[in-house]
Protein backbone atom coordinates (compact mmCIF):
# COMPACT_ATOMS: atom_id res chain seq x y z
CA UNK A 1 0.00 0.00 0.00
CA UNK A 2 1.38 3.37 -0.96
CA UNK A 3 2.13 5.88 1.78
CA UNK A 4 0.26 9.24 1.79
CA UNK A 5 3.42 10.92 0.54
CA UNK A 6 3.63 8.47 -2.41
CA UNK A 7 -0.02 9.08 -3.27
CA UNK A 8 0.47 12.84 -3.33
CA UNK A 9 3.65 12.39 -5.38
CA UNK A 10 1.67 10.44 -7.98
CA UNK A 11 -0.99 13.19 -8.15
CA UNK A 12 1.73 15.81 -8.55
CA UNK A 13 3.36 13.73 -11.28
CA UNK A 14 0.09 13.45 -13.20
CA UNK A 15 -0.50 17.20 -12.94
CA UNK A 16 3.05 17.91 -14.02
CA UNK A 17 2.60 15.70 -17.06
CA UNK A 18 -0.65 17.46 -17.93
CA UNK A 19 0.91 20.90 -17.70
CA UNK A 20 4.17 20.03 -19.45
CA UNK A 21 2.35 19.27 -22.71
CA UNK A 22 0.50 21.89 -24.70
CA UNK A 23 -2.84 20.33 -23.80
CA UNK A 24 -4.32 23.24 -21.82
CA UNK A 25 -3.67 25.79 -24.57
CA UNK A 26 -5.80 23.83 -27.05
CA UNK A 27 -8.82 23.30 -24.82
CA UNK A 28 -12.28 24.49 -25.81
CA UNK A 29 -14.08 26.98 -23.59
CA UNK A 30 -16.22 24.25 -22.02
CA UNK A 31 -13.21 22.03 -21.31
CA UNK A 32 -11.23 24.97 -19.95
CA UNK A 33 -14.06 25.86 -17.53
CA UNK A 34 -14.33 22.19 -16.46
CA UNK A 35 -10.57 22.13 -15.90
CA UNK A 36 -10.78 25.18 -13.66
CA UNK A 37 -13.55 23.58 -11.60
CA UNK A 38 -11.53 20.40 -11.19
CA UNK A 39 -8.31 22.22 -10.31
CA UNK A 40 -10.25 24.25 -7.77
CA UNK A 41 -11.35 21.05 -6.05
CA UNK A 42 -7.82 19.67 -6.13
CA UNK A 43 -6.58 22.94 -4.63
CA UNK A 44 -9.15 22.78 -1.82
CA UNK A 45 -8.28 19.15 -1.11
CA UNK A 46 -4.61 20.08 -1.02
CA UNK A 47 -5.50 22.83 1.48
CA UNK A 48 -7.38 20.25 3.55
CA UNK A 49 -4.39 17.89 3.53
CA UNK A 50 -2.03 20.62 4.72
CA UNK A 51 -4.44 21.79 7.42
CA UNK A 52 -5.05 18.24 8.66
CA UNK A 53 -1.32 17.56 8.77
CA UNK A 54 -0.81 20.68 10.89
CA UNK A 55 -3.87 20.08 13.05
CA UNK A 56 -2.80 16.54 14.00
CA UNK A 57 0.84 17.47 14.77
CA UNK A 58 2.06 18.19 18.30
CA UNK A 59 3.51 21.50 19.45
CA UNK A 60 7.11 20.30 19.09
CA UNK A 61 6.71 19.15 15.50
CA UNK A 62 8.38 22.20 13.95
CA UNK A 63 11.21 22.22 16.50
CA UNK A 64 12.17 18.64 15.63
CA UNK A 65 12.92 19.77 12.08
CA UNK A 66 15.10 22.71 13.07
CA UNK A 67 12.43 25.42 12.73
CA UNK A 68 11.28 28.00 15.27
CA UNK A 69 7.72 26.79 14.96
CA UNK A 70 4.97 25.59 12.66
CA UNK A 71 4.86 28.85 10.70
CA UNK A 72 8.51 28.58 9.65
CA UNK A 73 8.17 24.89 8.83
CA UNK A 74 5.19 25.61 6.58
CA UNK A 75 7.11 28.34 4.77
CA UNK A 76 10.01 25.98 4.10
CA UNK A 77 7.99 22.84 3.32
CA UNK A 78 5.19 24.36 1.20
CA UNK A 79 7.07 27.47 -0.07
CA UNK A 80 4.36 29.91 1.04
CA UNK A 81 4.83 33.33 2.62
CA UNK A 82 4.36 34.09 6.32
CA UNK A 83 0.75 35.44 6.06
CA UNK A 84 -0.36 32.33 4.16
CA UNK A 85 1.32 30.09 6.73
CA UNK A 86 -0.45 32.04 9.47
CA UNK A 87 -3.84 31.45 7.83
CA UNK A 88 -3.12 27.72 7.62
CA UNK A 89 -2.26 27.61 11.33
CA UNK A 90 -5.49 29.48 12.22
CA UNK A 91 -7.51 27.05 10.09
CA UNK A 92 -5.80 24.12 11.82
CA UNK A 93 -6.72 25.56 15.22
CA UNK A 94 -10.39 25.71 14.14
CA UNK A 95 -10.56 22.04 13.11
CA UNK A 96 -8.00 20.48 15.46
CA UNK A 97 -9.15 17.57 17.62
CA UNK A 98 -7.54 17.45 21.03
CA UNK A 99 -6.47 14.11 22.46
CA UNK A 100 -8.23 12.90 25.61
CA UNK A 101 -5.75 12.39 28.44
CA UNK A 102 -7.91 9.54 29.78
CA UNK A 103 -8.72 7.44 26.73
CA UNK A 104 -6.14 8.73 24.26
CA UNK A 105 -8.86 9.20 21.66
CA UNK A 106 -9.32 12.40 19.70
CA UNK A 107 -12.18 14.66 20.78
CA UNK A 108 -14.54 16.37 18.29
CA UNK A 109 -13.22 19.52 16.62
CA UNK A 110 -14.44 22.95 17.63
CA UNK A 111 -16.16 23.19 14.23
CA UNK A 112 -16.84 19.51 13.39
CA UNK A 113 -19.20 20.03 10.43
CA UNK A 114 -16.91 22.61 8.83
CA UNK A 115 -14.00 20.21 9.34
CA UNK A 116 -15.86 17.57 7.32
CA UNK A 117 -16.63 20.17 4.65
CA UNK A 118 -12.92 20.99 4.51
CA UNK A 119 -11.85 17.34 4.24
CA UNK A 120 -14.28 16.55 1.40
CA UNK A 121 -13.20 19.61 -0.61
CA UNK A 122 -16.33 21.74 -0.17
CA UNK A 123 -14.25 24.60 1.26
CA UNK A 124 -10.61 25.58 1.35
CA UNK A 125 -8.62 27.52 3.92
CA UNK A 126 -10.01 30.86 2.76
CA UNK A 127 -13.60 29.63 2.90
CA UNK A 128 -13.15 27.99 6.30
CA UNK A 129 -11.73 31.16 7.87
CA UNK A 130 -14.40 33.31 6.21
CA UNK A 131 -17.10 31.06 7.69
CA UNK A 132 -15.87 30.77 11.27
CA UNK A 133 -14.29 34.23 11.61
CA UNK A 134 -17.44 36.31 12.41
CA UNK A 135 -18.61 33.71 14.94
CA UNK A 136 -15.19 33.31 16.55
CA UNK A 137 -15.22 37.06 17.20
CA UNK A 138 -18.25 36.46 19.46
CA UNK A 139 -17.14 33.11 20.89
CA UNK A 140 -17.49 34.26 24.51
CA UNK A 141 -21.10 35.31 23.93
CA UNK A 142 -22.31 32.27 21.96
CA UNK A 143 -23.20 29.03 23.73
CA UNK A 144 -21.99 25.57 22.71
CA UNK A 145 -25.42 24.63 21.32
CA UNK A 146 -25.60 27.82 19.27
CA UNK A 147 -22.09 27.28 17.89
CA UNK A 148 -22.85 23.71 16.83
CA UNK A 149 -26.13 24.88 15.27
CA UNK A 150 -24.26 27.56 13.32
CA UNK A 151 -21.58 25.01 12.36
CA UNK A 152 -24.15 22.67 10.82
CA UNK A 153 -25.79 25.52 8.88
CA UNK A 154 -22.44 26.82 7.63
CA UNK A 155 -21.40 23.38 6.37
CA UNK A 156 -24.74 22.85 4.62
CA UNK A 157 -24.55 26.31 3.06
CA UNK A 158 -20.98 25.66 1.92
CA UNK A 159 -22.09 22.51 0.09
CA UNK A 160 -25.21 24.13 -1.37
CA UNK A 161 -27.49 21.83 0.62
CA UNK A 162 -30.74 22.57 2.42
CA UNK A 163 -30.18 24.26 5.76
CA UNK A 164 -30.95 22.13 8.84
CA UNK A 165 -34.38 22.71 10.36
CA UNK A 166 -33.40 21.50 13.81
CA UNK A 167 -31.04 22.83 16.44
CA UNK A 168 -28.08 21.08 18.07
CA UNK A 169 -30.33 19.09 20.43
CA UNK A 170 -32.52 17.69 17.64
CA UNK A 171 -35.55 19.77 18.65
CA UNK A 172 -37.37 22.06 16.29
CA UNK A 173 -35.46 25.32 15.93
CA UNK A 174 -37.49 27.56 18.22
CA UNK A 175 -34.64 29.11 20.21
CA UNK A 176 -31.29 29.79 18.61
CA UNK A 177 -32.47 28.75 15.15
CA UNK A 178 -35.67 30.78 15.28
CA UNK A 179 -33.85 33.93 16.36
CA UNK A 180 -31.52 33.71 13.39
CA UNK A 181 -33.89 32.45 10.71
CA UNK A 182 -35.12 35.93 9.79
CA UNK A 183 -31.57 37.22 9.46
CA UNK A 184 -30.38 34.43 7.14
CA UNK A 185 -33.55 34.06 5.11
CA UNK A 186 -32.49 36.50 2.42
CA UNK A 187 -28.98 35.00 2.29
CA UNK A 188 -30.33 31.47 1.86
CA UNK A 189 -32.54 32.65 -1.05
CA UNK A 190 -35.77 30.73 -0.68
CA UNK A 191 -37.62 30.36 -3.97
CA UNK A 192 -40.60 32.41 -5.06
CA UNK A 193 -43.12 29.90 -3.69
CA UNK A 194 -41.69 30.10 -0.20
CA UNK A 195 -40.31 26.55 -0.28
CA UNK A 196 -37.03 25.73 1.41
CA UNK A 197 -34.04 26.33 -0.87
CA UNK A 198 -33.00 23.24 -2.80
CA UNK A 199 -29.49 21.98 -3.47
CA UNK A 200 -27.43 24.48 -5.38
CA UNK A 201 -23.85 25.44 -6.25
CA UNK A 202 -21.26 25.46 -3.52
CA UNK A 203 -20.79 28.77 -1.73
CA UNK A 204 -17.81 31.00 -2.41
CA UNK A 205 -15.69 32.44 0.38
CA UNK A 206 -17.52 35.77 0.05
CA UNK A 207 -20.91 34.05 0.30
CA UNK A 208 -19.77 32.18 3.40
CA UNK A 209 -18.58 35.38 5.03
CA UNK A 210 -21.92 37.12 4.43
CA UNK A 211 -23.86 34.11 5.70
CA UNK A 212 -21.65 33.78 8.79
CA UNK A 213 -22.06 37.50 9.52
CA UNK A 214 -25.85 37.09 9.39
CA UNK A 215 -25.63 34.15 11.80
CA UNK A 216 -23.39 36.15 14.14
CA UNK A 217 -25.84 39.06 14.17
CA UNK A 218 -28.73 36.76 15.04
CA UNK A 219 -26.84 34.87 17.74
CA UNK A 220 -25.09 37.90 19.21
CA UNK A 221 -27.42 40.93 18.84
CA UNK A 222 -25.73 42.78 21.72
CA UNK A 223 -22.21 42.37 20.38
CA UNK A 224 -22.27 45.58 18.32
CA UNK A 225 -21.02 47.88 21.05
CA UNK A 226 -17.67 46.15 21.77
CA UNK A 227 -17.03 45.85 18.04
CA UNK A 228 -17.80 49.51 17.49
CA UNK A 229 -15.58 50.66 20.35
CA UNK A 230 -12.69 48.60 18.97
CA UNK A 231 -13.25 50.05 15.51
CA UNK A 232 -13.27 53.58 16.90
CA UNK A 233 -9.98 53.01 18.72
CA UNK A 234 -8.32 51.65 15.56
CA UNK A 235 -9.51 54.34 13.15
CA UNK A 236 -6.74 56.52 11.71
CA UNK A 237 -5.68 58.32 8.58
CA UNK A 238 -2.10 59.29 7.74
CA UNK A 239 -0.46 61.03 4.80
CA UNK A 240 3.17 59.92 4.51
CA UNK A 241 6.23 61.84 3.44
CA UNK A 242 6.85 62.69 -0.19
CA UNK A 243 8.34 59.78 -2.13
CA UNK A 244 9.04 59.90 -5.86
CA UNK A 245 6.73 62.86 -6.26
CA UNK A 246 3.74 61.41 -4.37
CA UNK A 247 2.59 61.07 -0.77
CA UNK A 248 1.59 57.56 0.38
CA UNK A 249 -1.71 57.35 2.24
CA UNK A 250 -2.54 54.69 4.81
CA UNK A 251 -5.03 54.19 7.61
CA UNK A 252 -8.16 52.46 8.86
CA UNK A 253 -11.62 53.86 8.03
CA UNK A 254 -14.77 53.05 9.98
CA UNK A 255 -17.41 51.29 7.84
CA UNK A 256 -19.66 54.32 7.42
CA UNK A 257 -16.79 56.58 6.35
CA UNK A 258 -15.51 53.99 3.87
CA UNK A 259 -19.03 53.51 2.48
CA UNK A 260 -19.56 57.28 2.15
CA UNK A 261 -16.20 57.67 0.40
CA UNK A 262 -17.04 54.82 -1.97
CA UNK A 263 -20.30 56.55 -2.91
CA UNK A 264 -18.43 59.74 -3.76
CA UNK A 265 -15.86 57.79 -5.78
CA UNK A 266 -18.68 56.02 -7.65
CA UNK A 267 -20.35 59.34 -8.40
CA UNK A 268 -17.18 60.87 -9.83
CA UNK A 269 -16.17 57.73 -11.73
CA UNK A 270 -19.61 57.33 -13.27
CA UNK A 271 -19.02 57.46 -17.05
CA UNK A 272 -22.03 59.75 -17.43
CA UNK A 273 -20.26 62.60 -15.63
CA UNK A 274 -17.05 62.36 -17.64
CA UNK A 275 -14.81 61.28 -14.77
CA UNK A 276 -13.26 63.19 -11.90
CA UNK A 277 -12.20 66.83 -12.41
CA UNK A 278 -8.57 67.78 -12.94
CA UNK A 279 -6.68 68.06 -9.65
CA UNK A 280 -6.27 71.51 -8.23
CA UNK A 281 -6.46 73.26 -4.85
CA UNK A 282 -7.12 76.92 -4.21
CA UNK A 283 -6.20 78.57 -0.92
CA UNK A 284 -7.89 81.72 0.29
CA UNK A 285 -7.18 83.79 3.42
CA UNK A 286 -9.66 83.01 6.17
CA UNK A 287 -9.05 86.12 8.28
CA UNK A 288 -7.70 89.64 8.21
CA UNK A 289 -3.99 90.36 8.36
CA UNK A 290 -4.13 90.90 12.11
CA UNK A 291 -5.52 87.37 12.68
CA UNK A 292 -9.02 88.54 13.63
CA UNK A 293 -12.06 87.77 11.54
CA UNK A 294 -14.90 90.25 11.01
CA UNK A 295 -16.97 88.64 13.79
CA UNK A 296 -14.44 89.57 16.44
CA UNK A 297 -12.92 86.12 16.94
CA UNK A 298 -9.22 85.40 16.85
CA UNK A 299 -7.60 82.93 14.51
CA UNK A 300 -7.42 80.36 17.30
CA UNK A 301 -11.17 80.43 17.91
CA UNK A 302 -10.99 82.68 20.98
CA UNK A 303 -12.49 86.14 21.39
CA UNK A 304 -10.57 88.85 19.65
CA UNK A 305 -11.47 91.43 22.24
CA UNK A 306 -8.75 90.58 24.69
CA UNK A 307 -11.06 88.59 26.95
CA UNK A 308 -9.44 86.39 29.58
CA UNK A 309 -8.81 82.71 29.01
CA UNK A 310 -11.81 80.50 29.76
CA UNK A 311 -10.68 77.20 31.22
CA UNK A 312 -13.99 75.60 30.30
CA UNK A 313 -13.49 76.36 26.61
CA UNK A 314 -9.85 75.41 26.16
CA UNK A 315 -8.05 72.10 26.35
CA UNK A 316 -4.30 72.73 26.80
CA UNK A 317 -3.64 69.26 28.26
CA UNK A 318 -5.74 67.41 25.67
CA UNK A 319 -8.09 66.03 28.31
CA UNK A 320 -11.32 66.85 26.48
CA UNK A 321 -10.10 65.46 23.17
CA UNK A 322 -7.92 62.39 23.71
CA UNK A 323 -7.86 61.39 20.05
CA UNK A 324 -4.55 60.50 18.46
CA UNK A 325 -3.34 62.56 15.47
CA UNK A 326 -4.26 59.67 13.17
CA UNK A 327 -7.79 59.55 14.61
CA UNK A 328 -8.18 63.30 14.17
CA UNK A 329 -7.15 63.03 10.55
CA UNK A 330 -9.65 60.20 10.08
CA UNK A 331 -12.43 62.35 11.52
CA UNK A 332 -11.37 65.30 9.37
CA UNK A 333 -11.65 63.03 6.33
CA UNK A 334 -15.10 61.90 7.53
CA UNK A 335 -16.24 65.53 7.81
CA UNK A 336 -14.80 66.36 4.39
CA UNK A 337 -16.55 63.37 2.83
CA UNK A 338 -19.85 64.52 4.32
CA UNK A 339 -19.38 68.06 3.04
CA UNK A 340 -18.41 66.82 -0.41
CA UNK A 341 -21.44 64.52 -0.63
CA UNK A 342 -23.91 67.36 -0.03
CA UNK A 343 -22.12 69.95 -2.20
CA UNK A 344 -24.04 71.31 -5.17
CA UNK A 345 -21.22 70.42 -7.59
CA UNK A 346 -21.15 66.75 -6.58
CA UNK A 347 -22.29 64.44 -9.42
CA UNK A 348 -25.44 62.48 -8.68
CA UNK A 349 -26.07 58.75 -8.40
CA UNK A 350 -29.52 57.58 -9.43
CA UNK A 351 -30.74 61.16 -9.65
CA UNK A 352 -29.71 62.11 -6.12
CA UNK A 353 -26.57 63.18 -4.29
CA UNK A 354 -24.38 60.29 -3.05
CA UNK A 355 -26.34 59.24 0.02
CA UNK A 356 -25.16 56.91 2.76
CA UNK A 357 -27.95 54.42 3.45
CA UNK A 358 -28.02 52.53 6.74
CA UNK A 359 -30.46 49.65 7.20
CA UNK A 360 -31.79 48.90 10.66
CA UNK A 361 -34.86 47.19 12.12
CA UNK A 362 -37.34 49.69 13.57
CA UNK A 363 -37.59 47.71 16.81
CA UNK A 364 -33.79 47.70 17.18
CA UNK A 365 -33.59 51.46 16.65
CA UNK A 366 -36.33 51.97 19.25
CA UNK A 367 -34.74 49.69 21.87
CA UNK A 368 -31.12 50.65 21.16
CA UNK A 369 -29.97 47.04 20.72
CA UNK A 370 -28.86 45.00 17.76
CA UNK A 371 -26.91 45.76 14.60
CA UNK A 372 -27.25 47.85 11.47
CA UNK A 373 -26.04 47.22 7.92
CA UNK A 374 -24.61 49.41 5.18
CA UNK A 375 -24.94 48.32 1.53
CA UNK A 376 -21.46 47.48 0.26
CA UNK A 377 -19.96 46.99 3.73
CA UNK A 378 -18.53 43.54 4.42
CA UNK A 379 -19.87 43.22 7.96
CA UNK A 380 -22.70 44.68 10.09
CA UNK A 381 -22.02 47.90 11.98
CA UNK A 382 -22.95 49.23 15.38
CA UNK A 383 -26.44 50.58 15.99
CA UNK A 384 -24.72 53.86 16.89
CA UNK A 385 -23.95 54.33 13.19
CA UNK A 386 -27.68 54.20 12.42
CA UNK A 387 -28.50 56.60 15.25
CA UNK A 388 -25.78 59.00 14.12
CA UNK A 389 -26.89 58.85 10.48
CA UNK A 390 -30.57 59.25 11.34
CA UNK A 391 -29.87 62.39 13.39
CA UNK A 392 -28.42 64.21 10.39
CA UNK A 393 -30.50 62.79 7.55
CA UNK A 394 -33.89 61.55 6.53
CA UNK A 395 -35.57 58.38 7.81
CA UNK A 396 -37.38 56.23 5.27
CA UNK A 397 -39.52 53.50 6.74
CA UNK A 398 -40.22 50.47 4.55
CA UNK A 399 -42.88 47.99 5.67
CA UNK A 400 -42.47 44.39 4.54
CA UNK A 401 -45.05 41.59 4.54
CA UNK A 402 -43.43 38.20 3.82
CA UNK A 403 -40.76 39.86 1.72
CA UNK A 404 -43.12 42.13 -0.25
CA UNK A 405 -42.93 45.93 0.15
CA UNK A 406 -46.37 47.06 1.35
CA UNK A 407 -45.63 50.57 2.60
CA UNK A 408 -43.12 53.41 2.37
CA UNK A 409 -42.97 56.59 4.44
CA UNK A 410 -40.30 59.28 4.71
CA UNK A 411 -39.55 61.60 7.60
CA UNK A 412 -37.40 64.59 6.65
CA UNK A 413 -35.19 65.66 9.53
CA UNK A 414 -32.57 67.58 7.56
CA UNK A 415 -31.92 71.18 8.56
CA UNK A 416 -32.37 73.55 5.64
CA UNK A 417 -29.47 75.58 4.32
CA UNK A 418 -30.93 78.71 5.91
CA UNK A 419 -31.24 77.00 9.30
CA UNK A 420 -27.67 75.73 9.03
CA UNK A 421 -26.37 79.21 8.30
CA UNK A 422 -28.22 80.64 11.29
CA UNK A 423 -26.89 77.92 13.63
CA UNK A 424 -23.36 78.38 12.25
CA UNK A 425 -23.60 82.14 12.87
CA UNK A 426 -24.80 81.57 16.44
CA UNK A 427 -22.41 78.86 17.58
CA UNK A 428 -19.39 79.41 15.31
CA UNK A 429 -17.75 76.04 16.10
CA UNK A 430 -18.36 72.59 17.55
CA UNK A 431 -20.35 72.99 20.74
CA UNK A 432 -18.06 70.79 22.86
CA UNK A 433 -15.71 73.10 24.80
CA UNK A 434 -12.12 72.84 23.66
CA UNK A 435 -13.08 71.61 20.17
CA UNK A 436 -12.57 74.34 17.61
CA UNK A 437 -13.80 72.64 14.45
CA UNK A 438 -15.65 75.39 12.51
CA UNK A 439 -19.42 75.05 12.61
CA UNK A 440 -19.55 75.07 8.81
CA UNK A 441 -17.70 71.73 8.92
CA UNK A 442 -19.97 70.30 11.60
CA UNK A 443 -23.11 68.20 11.51
CA UNK A 444 -26.28 69.66 13.04
CA UNK A 445 -27.46 67.61 15.99
CA UNK A 446 -31.06 67.45 17.22
CA UNK A 447 -30.77 68.25 20.94
CA UNK A 448 -34.23 66.78 21.58
CA UNK A 449 -34.24 63.62 19.49
CA UNK A 450 -36.32 63.82 16.36
CA UNK A 451 -37.61 60.30 16.98
CA UNK A 452 -39.05 61.52 20.31
CA UNK A 453 -40.78 64.57 18.88
CA UNK A 454 -37.88 67.01 18.66
CA UNK A 455 -38.42 69.60 15.90
CA UNK A 456 -36.01 70.45 13.09
CA UNK A 457 -35.68 74.05 14.29
CA UNK A 458 -32.81 76.38 15.12
CA UNK A 459 -33.87 76.23 18.79
CA UNK A 460 -33.25 72.47 18.71
CA UNK A 461 -30.08 72.26 16.61
CA UNK A 462 -26.43 72.63 17.57
CA UNK A 463 -23.23 72.01 15.57
CA UNK A 464 -21.11 69.00 16.52
CA UNK A 465 -18.02 67.78 14.68
CA UNK A 466 -18.19 64.28 13.26
CA UNK A 467 -16.37 62.70 16.21
CA UNK A 468 -18.26 64.41 19.03
CA UNK A 469 -21.55 63.71 17.26
CA UNK A 470 -20.59 60.06 16.74
CA UNK A 471 -19.51 59.57 20.36
CA UNK A 472 -22.06 61.78 22.14
CA UNK A 473 -24.11 58.88 23.48
CA UNK A 474 -21.29 57.40 25.57
CA UNK A 475 -18.90 60.34 26.01
CA UNK A 476 -20.46 61.85 29.13
CA UNK A 477 -21.32 65.21 27.51
CA UNK A 478 -24.92 66.46 27.78
CA UNK A 479 -26.61 69.22 25.77
CA UNK A 480 -29.81 71.17 26.36
CA UNK A 481 -31.45 74.33 25.03
CA UNK A 482 -32.30 77.18 27.40
CA UNK A 483 -34.35 79.96 25.85
CA UNK A 484 -32.90 79.26 22.42
CA UNK A 485 -29.31 79.19 23.69
CA UNK A 486 -27.44 75.86 23.87
CA UNK A 487 -25.96 74.79 27.19
CA UNK A 488 -23.61 71.94 27.93
CA UNK A 489 -22.79 69.83 30.97
CA UNK A 490 -19.60 67.84 30.85
CA UNK A 491 -18.33 64.75 32.64
CA UNK A 492 -17.29 64.99 36.27
CA UNK A 493 -13.58 64.87 35.43
CA UNK A 494 -14.07 68.03 33.37
CA UNK A 495 -16.39 69.90 35.76
CA UNK A 496 -16.64 68.49 39.31
CA UNK A 497 -19.59 70.86 39.97
CA UNK A 498 -21.59 69.30 37.12
CA UNK A 499 -23.17 72.64 36.22
CA UNK A 500 -24.92 73.54 32.99
CA UNK A 501 -22.74 76.06 31.18
CA UNK A 502 -23.19 78.19 28.09
CA UNK A 503 -20.23 77.73 25.74
CA UNK A 504 -18.38 80.97 25.22
CA UNK A 505 -18.74 80.99 21.45
CA UNK A 506 -22.54 80.81 21.79
CA UNK A 507 -22.71 84.09 23.71
CA UNK A 508 -23.14 87.16 21.49
CA UNK A 509 -19.94 89.20 21.42
CA UNK A 510 -20.20 92.94 21.77
CA UNK A 511 -17.30 94.97 20.38
CA UNK A 512 -15.39 97.03 22.96
CA UNK A 513 -16.36 100.68 23.29
CA UNK A 514 -13.78 102.94 21.82
CA UNK A 515 -12.78 106.23 23.39
CA UNK A 516 -13.57 109.28 21.29
CA UNK A 517 -11.36 112.35 21.50
CA UNK A 518 -13.27 115.58 21.20
CA UNK A 519 -11.62 118.80 20.16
Amino acid sequence: MNSPADTIAQVASDLRELLSADTVAGLSDADRAALLVGLGEVSRLADAGIVEAVATADVEFGHRFGCRGMNELLRRATLVDAPTAGRIVRAADAVARDVSLVSGERKPARWPAMREALLDGAVGVTGLLAAVGPLEAARDRISLEERLWADANLAAFARGENLPDVDADGAEADSAGASVSADVEDVADADADGDAPGPGPRASAEDLKMFASALAVGLDPDGAEPSDLEAQSRRCFTVGRLRNGVHPVRGNLTPEVAAAWQLIADAYNNPKVGGAPAPGVRFEPASDDDGTDPDGYGADGGEGTGAGEDRFNTDPRNLIDARTPGQKRHDALAAAVGIAARHDDMPTLGGAAPTLVVHVEAKDLATGTGWATIPGADTPVSLGVATHTACTGAVQRVLFDEGRIVGISTTDRVFTVHQRRAIVARDQECLIPGCHVPASWCEIHHVHEHAKGGPTHTDNGVPLCWWHHRSLEHSGWEIRMNGGLPQIRGPEWWDPQQRWRTPRHSVPVKPPRRAVLRT
